[in-house]
């Protein structure tokens, strides 16, 4: 009879030992309760629900529990159709049927005399619950606690308040807004908010506390209520019960991923001085510029990062749930589909860098827009126009157009600034040549060395064409030199009263087409001093 009781228990408390292959243990099961207490667990013969049995058993013991003309000593074991059976007077409380005794691995004999125990302790407890003492008694308990829990309520509140103000009162004059230079991030009074914001929900969490013990205390004095009182702890503590086990269970791996994290972030500073020093010059790399030193070392960083993950990821509290898998799963799709385009500016970026395409403050040319580069970042490149416009191109844009580097080459052997005239057959092409090469002496600030030349590139049909080429040594200053050289190639030819042909070119007019000296500074024109001289 003690191992039957046992296994009982056993059952009750929902831990019965299965074996997975036992068709009894794929029978749905319940549990027989009784004023919030679980008397023992039936199964559902025959497909019948075992919710609706376990319910029925309990309406039957409670009605009997009810019925005073039935002695709990006349609960018995019998037999009815040739089935144990339990009886509480006349009346059946329940068949032990062999699907009970084989899942809880005892015999029906010995199963039904515990649950005999079972009912009869269950009538008993019942009634003695229910005693007018017991309900008196309960009352006074009840009306004590609510005594107590208001007493301990407006002390809880009183105290919260006094520990606010005194604490406020310390704290608010050491506050101060939080900025930078003269802008305020987050103002002073509003960092006072959210701390008396902090407070007034502790205080709120130590009242709901004390409104949670009453409450519990107090429903489970009455036996109509102890059901709700359980339901209500359990629907509380088990969450609280279950998140307190797995921290637990998880200390050895968040100890691990402490350990981890130190290990690594070291790691990341040794690499980071290693590349300062490449940057600084202090360590030199054989064809290795210093300017990669800054993007090798973030390719390095992002790899040292991706291979802590990876070692750090199954020992993440969660990481082997459904949940957890699915949600990343889903926050890997919307990074791949809405970062496509940063990730190929990014990539773009980096392949600029090691192509030394260009560097900050050089002159370049990409596609229409011309200017001095002024920032190099991952994704995009900022340009500053001549007219001081910003300009902002994406790095894969510029990886797929031609980039045309003013400053590169400049920097040694100096730019060639060239532009063409058409000029007619009429004209000796000497005569042409010594014109050029005159504006260009007359032009300032054009480098002596490589000396100005004239190329002959095109032999039209109306006229020829020709191209100086001039010397520069700053990029920067290009397109003032083109003004001044434009400007120098007119007054040449005006002088010597040679015409520059047009595209448009129809016939030789009677006259040439040029500007004589005595008009070169008509109204609103006015001659310099270097003019006048000249």
């Amino acid at each position: 009879m003690a191992t039957a009781v046992a296994m009982l228990a056993t059952s009750a408390s929902g831990a019965v030992a299965a074996n997975p292959d036992s068709p009894e243990q794929a029978l749905e099961q319940a549990a027989v309760v009784m004023d919030g207490a679980t008397l023992f667990v039936v199964r559902s013969p025959l497909g019948f629900p075992a919710s609706e049995r376990a319910a029925g058993i309990a309406k039957r013991i409670e009605a009997a529990a009810r019925d005073r003309s039935i002695d709990p000593a006349f609960v018995r074991t019998g037999t009815v159709a040739g089935m144990t059976a339990i009886f509480a007077g006349p009346a059946r409380i329940m068949v032990v049927s062999d699907a009970d005794a084989q899942a809880a691995e005892t015999t029906v004999e010995a199963l039904a005399g515990a649950a005999e125990d079972r009912v009869r302790s269950a009538i008993i407890d019942y009634r003695v619950a229910r005693s007018p003492e017991r309900v008196r008694n309960a009352t006074l308990l009840a009306l004590t606690a609510t005594v107590l829990f208001l007493v301990a309520a407006a002390v809880s509140v009183w105290l919260t308040i006094r520990l606010r103000r005194g604490i406020e009162h310390a704290l608010h004059p050491r506050v101060q807004t939080l900025g930078f230079q003269s802008f305020a991030i987050v103002r002073a009074e509003h960092i006072r908010a959210v701390l008396s914001g902090i407070l007034k929900f502790v205080g709120l969490l130590v009242l709901l506390a004390l409104t949670f013990a009453w409450l519990v205390y107090v429903l489970d004095l009455f036996p109509w209520t102890i059901g709700v009182g359980n339901a209500l702890l359990e629907h509380v503590v088990t969450p609280l019960t279950t998140l307190g086990r797995d921290f637990l269970a998880a200390i050895p791996n968040l100890i691990f991923l402490a350990i981890l994290y130190f290990i690594f972030r070291s790691a990341l500073r040794i690499v980071r001085l290693f590349f300062d020093a490449v940057e600084q010059g202090r360590v030199k790399l054989q064809n290795f510029e210093p300017e990669w030193a800054m993007p090798t070392y973030k390719i390095v960083r992002l790899a040292i990062i991706a291979f802590a993950l990876v070692i750090a990821y199954p020992y993440v509290p969660g990481s082997s749930s459904a949940a957890f898998k699915g949600v990343s799963l889903f926050l890997g799709v919307v990074f791949s589909l809405g970062s496509s385009g940063a990730i190929s500016n990014i990539i773009a970026g980096y392949m600029m860098t090691y192509r030394r395409a260009f560097r900050v403050g050089d002159r370049v040319k990409i596609g229409e827009v011309t200017g001095e580069i002024t920032a190099v970042r991952l994704q995009v490149s900022h340009l500053r126009t001549m007219k001081n416009e910003e300009v902002v191109i994406p790095n894969s844009q510029i990886i797929n157009s031609h980039v045309v580097n003013y400053t590169t080459l400049a920097r040694k052997d100096g730019l060639l600034l060239h532009t063409s005239v058409q000029i007619g057959y009429n004209t000796p092409w000497r005569q042409v040549e010594a014109m050029l090469l005159e504006a260009a002496h007359r032009t300032e600030g054009l480098v002596a060395a490589p000396k100005p030349f004239v190329l002959q590139t095109k032999l039209g049909d109306f006229a020829i064409i020709y191209e100086l080429n001039v010397g520069c040594d700053d990029p920067r200053r290009m397109h003032e030199l083109y003004s001044a050289l434009h400007r120098n190639i007119l007054d040449v030819f005006n002088e010597y009263g040679v015409s520059i042909v047009t595209p448009a070119y129809e016939g030789d007019p009677e006259t040439p087409k040029v500007v004589p000296r005595e008009k070169w500074f008509s109204p609103p024109a006015k001659a310099d001093n270097e003019d006048q001289a000249a």
